[in-house]
Protein backbone atom coordinates (compact mmCIF):
# COMPACT_ATOMS: atom_id res chain seq x y z
CA UNK A 1 0.00 0.00 0.00
CA UNK A 2 1.18 3.28 -0.97
CA UNK A 3 0.69 4.84 2.64
CA UNK A 4 -0.11 3.60 6.35
CA UNK A 5 -2.82 1.98 6.76
CA UNK A 6 -5.60 4.25 8.63
CA UNK A 7 -7.62 2.56 11.48
CA UNK A 8 -10.48 4.17 12.64
CA UNK A 9 -14.25 4.01 14.35
CA UNK A 10 -17.17 4.78 13.68
CA UNK A 11 -20.96 5.81 15.27
CA UNK A 12 -23.77 6.11 14.47
CA UNK A 13 -25.04 7.59 17.89
CA UNK A 14 -27.53 4.88 18.08
CA UNK A 15 -29.82 5.30 21.05
CA UNK A 16 -28.27 3.40 24.34
CA UNK A 17 -29.51 1.48 27.07
CA UNK A 18 -28.82 3.06 30.63
CA UNK A 19 -27.65 -0.19 33.52
CA UNK A 20 -32.08 -0.34 34.12
CA UNK A 21 -32.63 -1.45 30.43
CA UNK A 22 -34.32 1.91 29.81
CA UNK A 23 -33.13 4.34 26.56
CA UNK A 24 -31.19 6.95 27.81
CA UNK A 25 -32.44 10.56 26.78
CA UNK A 26 -30.78 11.37 23.21
CA UNK A 27 -28.53 14.50 25.09
CA UNK A 28 -26.91 11.82 26.71
CA UNK A 29 -26.17 9.63 23.93
CA UNK A 30 -24.64 12.68 22.46
CA UNK A 31 -22.45 13.92 25.59
CA UNK A 32 -21.65 9.70 25.90
CA UNK A 33 -20.51 9.62 22.30
CA UNK A 34 -17.82 12.32 22.88
CA UNK A 35 -16.94 10.62 25.62
CA UNK A 36 -16.02 7.62 23.61
CA UNK A 37 -14.81 9.75 20.56
CA UNK A 38 -12.06 11.36 23.64
CA UNK A 39 -11.12 8.29 24.79
CA UNK A 40 -10.06 7.29 20.84
CA UNK A 41 -7.91 10.15 20.41
CA UNK A 42 -6.31 9.27 23.55
CA UNK A 43 -5.42 5.68 21.90
CA UNK A 44 -3.76 6.83 19.09
CA UNK A 45 -6.59 5.75 17.01
CA UNK A 46 -6.83 7.37 13.34
CA UNK A 47 -10.10 8.79 12.72
CA UNK A 48 -13.82 8.68 14.41
CA UNK A 49 -16.64 8.97 12.12
CA UNK A 50 -20.15 10.52 13.29
CA UNK A 51 -23.26 9.26 11.16
CA UNK A 52 -26.49 11.55 10.23
CA UNK A 53 -29.83 9.57 10.48
CA UNK A 54 -33.22 11.62 11.46
CA UNK A 55 -35.28 8.63 13.41
CA UNK A 56 -35.56 8.48 16.99
CA UNK A 57 -33.27 5.27 17.49
CA UNK A 58 -30.17 7.69 16.46
CA UNK A 59 -29.48 10.58 18.43
CA UNK A 60 -27.32 12.24 16.27
CA UNK A 61 -28.53 14.54 13.03
CA UNK A 62 -26.08 17.05 12.61
CA UNK A 63 -22.38 15.32 12.94
CA UNK A 64 -20.95 18.32 12.40
CA UNK A 65 -22.14 19.86 15.49
CA UNK A 66 -21.26 16.87 17.53
CA UNK A 67 -17.66 16.53 15.78
CA UNK A 68 -16.73 20.42 16.19
CA UNK A 69 -17.34 19.54 20.47
CA UNK A 70 -14.64 16.60 19.77
CA UNK A 71 -12.45 18.81 17.88
CA UNK A 72 -12.34 21.06 21.01
CA UNK A 73 -11.34 17.95 23.26
CA UNK A 74 -8.78 16.35 21.25
CA UNK A 75 -5.59 16.48 19.66
CA UNK A 76 -4.78 14.30 16.94
CA UNK A 77 -7.53 11.96 15.65
CA UNK A 78 -9.54 13.07 12.31
CA UNK A 79 -12.79 13.62 12.29
CA UNK A 80 -15.39 12.97 10.18
CA UNK A 81 -19.15 12.13 8.78
CA UNK A 82 -20.40 8.53 8.49
CA UNK A 83 -21.84 9.36 6.44
CA UNK A 84 -23.63 12.91 5.15
CA UNK A 85 -26.51 13.00 2.87
CA UNK A 86 -25.51 15.06 0.24
CA UNK A 87 -28.84 14.61 -1.46
CA UNK A 88 -30.76 16.20 1.02
CA UNK A 89 -28.52 18.92 2.37
CA UNK A 90 -27.29 21.92 0.88
CA UNK A 91 -23.69 21.35 -0.34
CA UNK A 92 -22.62 25.14 0.23
CA UNK A 93 -23.83 25.12 3.74
CA UNK A 94 -21.98 21.67 4.31
CA UNK A 95 -18.76 22.84 2.76
CA UNK A 96 -18.99 25.62 5.21
CA UNK A 97 -19.49 23.58 8.47
CA UNK A 98 -17.20 21.17 7.71
CA UNK A 99 -14.69 23.77 7.01
CA UNK A 100 -15.58 25.49 10.46
CA UNK A 101 -14.87 21.97 12.05
CA UNK A 102 -11.48 21.95 10.28
CA UNK A 103 -10.50 25.22 11.35
CA UNK A 104 -11.49 24.24 14.90
CA UNK A 105 -9.74 20.96 15.19
CA UNK A 106 -6.71 22.88 13.07
CA UNK A 107 -6.95 20.91 9.82
CA UNK A 108 -8.54 17.27 11.11
CA UNK A 109 -11.56 17.39 9.34
CA UNK A 110 -13.26 15.28 6.36
CA UNK A 111 -16.41 14.26 4.86
CA UNK A 112 -17.93 10.90 3.46
CA UNK A 113 -20.32 12.28 1.05
CA UNK A 114 -23.19 9.46 -0.06
CA UNK A 115 -26.97 8.90 -0.51
CA UNK A 116 -27.79 7.64 2.24
CA UNK A 117 -29.45 4.08 3.09
CA UNK A 118 -32.56 5.91 5.00
CA UNK A 119 -34.76 8.28 3.42
CA UNK A 120 -36.08 10.11 6.11
CA UNK A 121 -34.42 12.99 5.23
CA UNK A 122 -35.85 13.66 2.05
CA UNK A 123 -39.82 14.29 2.89
CA UNK A 124 -38.21 16.28 6.29
CA UNK A 125 -36.46 18.48 4.62
CA UNK A 126 -38.90 18.98 1.04
CA UNK A 127 -36.89 16.61 -1.10
CA UNK A 128 -38.48 14.54 -3.46
CA UNK A 129 -37.39 10.92 -3.67
CA UNK A 130 -38.38 11.05 -7.64
CA UNK A 131 -34.99 12.98 -7.90
CA UNK A 132 -33.20 10.78 -5.58
CA UNK A 133 -30.24 10.23 -8.17
CA UNK A 134 -30.38 14.09 -9.71
CA UNK A 135 -29.83 15.31 -6.32
CA UNK A 136 -26.84 13.32 -5.39
CA UNK A 137 -25.27 13.99 -9.13
CA UNK A 138 -25.82 17.75 -9.40
CA UNK A 139 -24.97 18.32 -5.56
CA UNK A 140 -21.65 16.19 -5.71
CA UNK A 141 -20.55 17.94 -9.22
CA UNK A 142 -21.32 21.31 -6.78
CA UNK A 143 -19.63 19.84 -3.87
CA UNK A 144 -16.23 18.68 -5.98
CA UNK A 145 -16.20 22.49 -7.34
CA UNK A 146 -16.79 23.89 -4.01
CA UNK A 147 -13.34 21.81 -2.73
CA UNK A 148 -11.45 22.31 -5.87
CA UNK A 149 -12.17 26.04 -6.11
CA UNK A 150 -11.77 29.03 -4.30
CA UNK A 151 -14.54 30.85 -6.03
CA UNK A 152 -17.27 28.77 -8.34
CA UNK A 153 -19.53 29.23 -10.96
CA UNK A 154 -22.03 26.73 -11.15
CA UNK A 155 -25.28 25.67 -13.01
CA UNK A 156 -27.61 22.76 -12.61
CA UNK A 157 -31.44 21.83 -12.41
CA UNK A 158 -31.62 21.90 -8.43
CA UNK A 159 -30.70 25.41 -7.55
CA UNK A 160 -30.32 28.74 -8.61
CA UNK A 161 -26.71 29.19 -10.35
CA UNK A 162 -24.01 30.32 -9.05
CA UNK A 163 -21.17 33.14 -10.85
CA UNK A 164 -18.06 33.60 -9.17
CA UNK A 165 -19.14 32.58 -5.39
CA UNK A 166 -17.14 32.64 -2.78
CA UNK A 167 -17.66 30.73 0.36
CA UNK A 168 -16.62 31.02 3.93
CA UNK A 169 -14.55 30.19 5.82
CA UNK A 170 -12.52 28.68 3.14
CA UNK A 171 -10.37 25.61 4.15
CA UNK A 172 -6.64 26.98 5.63
CA UNK A 173 -4.20 24.40 4.13
CA UNK A 174 -5.18 22.22 1.28
CA UNK A 175 -8.49 20.94 0.73
CA UNK A 176 -10.87 19.67 2.68
CA UNK A 177 -10.80 15.29 2.23
CA UNK A 178 -13.66 14.43 1.28
CA UNK A 179 -14.46 10.46 0.22
CA UNK A 180 -17.52 9.34 -1.44
CA UNK A 181 -19.63 6.20 0.56
CA UNK A 182 -20.96 3.62 -1.56
CA UNK A 183 -22.96 0.81 -0.59
CA UNK A 184 -22.94 -1.49 -3.73
CA UNK A 185 -23.46 0.83 -7.33
CA UNK A 186 -20.82 0.76 -10.03
CA UNK A 187 -21.90 4.23 -11.26
CA UNK A 188 -21.60 5.36 -7.71
CA UNK A 189 -17.41 3.75 -8.06
CA UNK A 190 -16.82 5.41 -11.31
CA UNK A 191 -18.59 8.62 -10.64
CA UNK A 192 -15.81 8.56 -7.23
CA UNK A 193 -13.10 8.07 -9.68
CA UNK A 194 -14.31 10.90 -12.46
CA UNK A 195 -14.09 13.53 -9.50
CA UNK A 196 -11.02 12.36 -8.44
CA UNK A 197 -12.07 11.44 -4.97
CA UNK A 198 -11.30 8.58 -2.45
CA UNK A 199 -13.90 5.62 -1.80
CA UNK A 200 -15.73 4.52 0.66
CA UNK A 201 -17.40 0.78 0.84
CA UNK A 202 -19.67 0.21 3.54
CA UNK A 203 -19.42 -3.68 3.60
CA UNK A 204 -22.48 -4.63 5.93
CA UNK A 205 -23.35 -8.01 5.33
CA UNK A 206 -21.88 -11.32 3.61
CA UNK A 207 -17.97 -11.75 2.34
CA UNK A 208 -16.01 -8.82 1.69
CA UNK A 209 -14.48 -10.48 -0.99
CA UNK A 210 -17.93 -9.83 -2.71
CA UNK A 211 -16.46 -5.96 -3.27
CA UNK A 212 -13.19 -7.05 -5.19
CA UNK A 213 -15.08 -6.58 -8.30
CA UNK A 214 -15.60 -2.93 -6.87
CA UNK A 215 -12.44 -1.88 -6.01
CA UNK A 216 -11.02 -3.29 -9.47
CA UNK A 217 -13.47 -0.61 -11.34
CA UNK A 218 -12.22 2.12 -9.30
CA UNK A 219 -8.89 1.25 -9.93
CA UNK A 220 -9.18 0.89 -13.58
CA UNK A 221 -10.95 3.80 -13.89
CA UNK A 222 -8.37 5.78 -12.71
CA UNK A 223 -6.22 4.40 -15.05
CA UNK A 224 -8.37 4.89 -17.73
CA UNK A 225 -8.61 8.50 -16.73
CA UNK A 226 -4.36 8.38 -16.75
CA UNK A 227 -4.52 9.83 -12.90
CA UNK A 228 -3.23 8.80 -10.02
CA UNK A 229 -5.67 5.94 -7.85
CA UNK A 230 -7.10 7.63 -4.76
CA UNK A 231 -7.57 5.41 -1.44
CA UNK A 232 -10.01 2.90 -0.61
CA UNK A 233 -11.77 2.16 2.71
CA UNK A 234 -14.21 0.31 4.42
CA UNK A 235 -17.19 1.06 6.91
CA UNK A 236 -18.16 -2.33 8.61
CA UNK A 237 -19.68 -3.25 11.96
CA UNK A 238 -17.47 -4.70 14.71
CA UNK A 239 -17.10 -5.45 18.87
CA UNK A 240 -14.27 -6.36 20.50
CA UNK A 241 -14.03 -8.15 23.84
CA UNK A 242 -11.62 -10.09 26.29
CA UNK A 243 -12.02 -13.63 24.30
CA UNK A 244 -14.44 -14.48 21.22
CA UNK A 245 -17.11 -16.34 23.53
CA UNK A 246 -17.46 -12.80 25.49
CA UNK A 247 -17.82 -10.86 22.35
CA UNK A 248 -20.58 -12.85 21.74
CA UNK A 249 -22.22 -13.18 24.99
CA UNK A 250 -22.14 -9.36 25.17
CA UNK A 251 -22.90 -8.40 21.65
CA UNK A 252 -25.87 -10.69 20.04
CA UNK A 253 -28.88 -9.54 22.07
CA UNK A 254 -28.38 -5.66 21.36
CA UNK A 255 -27.19 -6.44 17.59
CA UNK A 256 -29.80 -8.82 17.36
CA UNK A 257 -32.71 -5.46 18.23
CA UNK A 258 -31.31 -3.09 15.95
CA UNK A 259 -31.06 -5.52 12.95
CA UNK A 260 -34.53 -6.70 13.75
CA UNK A 261 -36.19 -3.16 13.85
CA UNK A 262 -34.20 -2.19 10.52
CA UNK A 263 -34.95 -5.07 8.93
CA UNK A 264 -39.17 -4.98 9.89
CA UNK A 265 -39.09 -1.75 7.76
CA UNK A 266 -37.40 -3.31 4.58
CA UNK A 267 -38.87 -6.80 5.09
CA UNK A 268 -36.05 -8.85 6.38
CA UNK A 269 -36.92 -11.56 7.97
CA UNK A 270 -35.65 -11.64 11.95
CA UNK A 271 -31.53 -12.68 12.47
CA UNK A 272 -31.33 -15.96 13.80
CA UNK A 273 -28.43 -17.37 15.62
CA UNK A 274 -27.01 -18.75 12.34
CA UNK A 275 -27.05 -16.00 10.33
CA UNK A 276 -25.64 -14.12 13.12
CA UNK A 277 -22.31 -16.83 12.98
CA UNK A 278 -22.02 -17.13 9.59
CA UNK A 279 -21.98 -12.98 9.55
CA UNK A 280 -19.22 -13.23 12.68
CA UNK A 281 -16.69 -16.16 10.84
CA UNK A 282 -17.51 -15.74 7.30
CA UNK A 283 -18.91 -12.15 6.77
CA UNK A 284 -18.42 -8.71 7.80
CA UNK A 285 -18.84 -8.72 11.33
CA UNK A 286 -15.79 -8.21 12.79
CA UNK A 287 -16.76 -9.69 16.44
CA UNK A 288 -14.50 -11.25 18.78
CA UNK A 289 -11.34 -10.84 20.70
CA UNK A 290 -8.56 -8.36 20.22
CA UNK A 291 -6.55 -11.37 17.97
CA UNK A 292 -9.78 -12.45 15.43
CA UNK A 293 -10.78 -9.41 15.06
CA UNK A 294 -7.00 -8.18 13.77
CA UNK A 295 -6.68 -11.35 11.64
CA UNK A 296 -10.08 -10.55 10.22
CA UNK A 297 -9.27 -6.70 9.56
CA UNK A 298 -5.46 -8.09 8.43
CA UNK A 299 -7.55 -10.06 5.74
CA UNK A 300 -9.64 -7.82 4.48
CA UNK A 301 -7.02 -4.98 3.91
CA UNK A 302 -5.06 -7.66 1.61
CA UNK A 303 -8.00 -9.08 0.25
CA UNK A 304 -9.28 -5.43 -1.43
CA UNK A 305 -6.34 -2.84 -0.98
CA UNK A 306 -7.35 -0.85 1.78
CA UNK A 307 -6.29 2.23 2.87
CA UNK A 308 -8.35 2.70 5.73
CA UNK A 309 -10.54 0.34 7.76
CA UNK A 310 -13.28 1.83 9.81
CA UNK A 311 -15.28 -0.45 12.74
CA UNK A 312 -19.02 0.74 13.21
CA UNK A 313 -18.81 -0.31 17.14
CA UNK A 314 -21.84 0.96 18.19
CA UNK A 315 -25.25 -0.91 18.02
CA UNK A 316 -28.87 -0.46 18.90
CA UNK A 317 -29.20 -0.31 22.98
CA UNK A 318 -25.49 -1.71 23.39
CA UNK A 319 -24.28 0.42 26.60
CA UNK A 320 -21.90 3.37 26.88
CA UNK A 321 -19.85 1.16 29.13
CA UNK A 322 -19.57 -1.66 26.43
CA UNK A 323 -18.69 0.69 23.89
CA UNK A 324 -15.84 2.25 25.98
CA UNK A 325 -14.07 -0.97 26.93
CA UNK A 326 -14.42 -2.10 22.70
CA UNK A 327 -12.71 1.38 22.23
CA UNK A 328 -9.87 0.99 24.67
CA UNK A 329 -9.45 -2.97 23.02
CA UNK A 330 -9.47 -1.73 19.59
CA UNK A 331 -7.25 1.07 19.94
CA UNK A 332 -4.58 -0.67 22.59
CA UNK A 333 -4.42 -4.11 21.32
CA UNK A 334 -6.34 -5.12 17.96
CA UNK A 335 -4.24 -1.52 15.96
CA UNK A 336 -0.86 -2.27 16.89
CA UNK A 337 -2.01 -6.14 15.89
CA UNK A 338 -3.27 -4.88 12.67
CA UNK A 339 -0.05 -3.08 12.14
CA UNK A 340 2.36 -6.13 13.51
CA UNK A 341 0.29 -8.51 10.94
CA UNK A 342 0.65 -5.79 7.72
CA UNK A 343 4.75 -5.27 8.69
Amino acid sequence: MAQQLELGLDTFGDVTSGPDGAPLPHAQVIRDLIEEAVLADSLGIDFIGVGEHHRADFAVSTPETVLAAIAARTSRIRLGSAVTVLSSDDPVRVFQRFSTVDAISNGRAEVILGRGSFTESFPLFGFDLSQYETLFAEKLDLFSALISKESVSWKGSIRPPLSEQRVFPPIETGRLRTWIGVGGSPESVVRAARYGLPLMLAIIGGDPGRFIPYADLYRRAFAQLGERVQPIGIHSPGYVAATDELARQEFFADYKRMRDRIGSERGWPPMGRDEFENEVQRGSLYLGSPETVARKITATVKTLGLSRFQMKYSAGPLSHEKMMRCISLYGEKVVPLVRDMLA
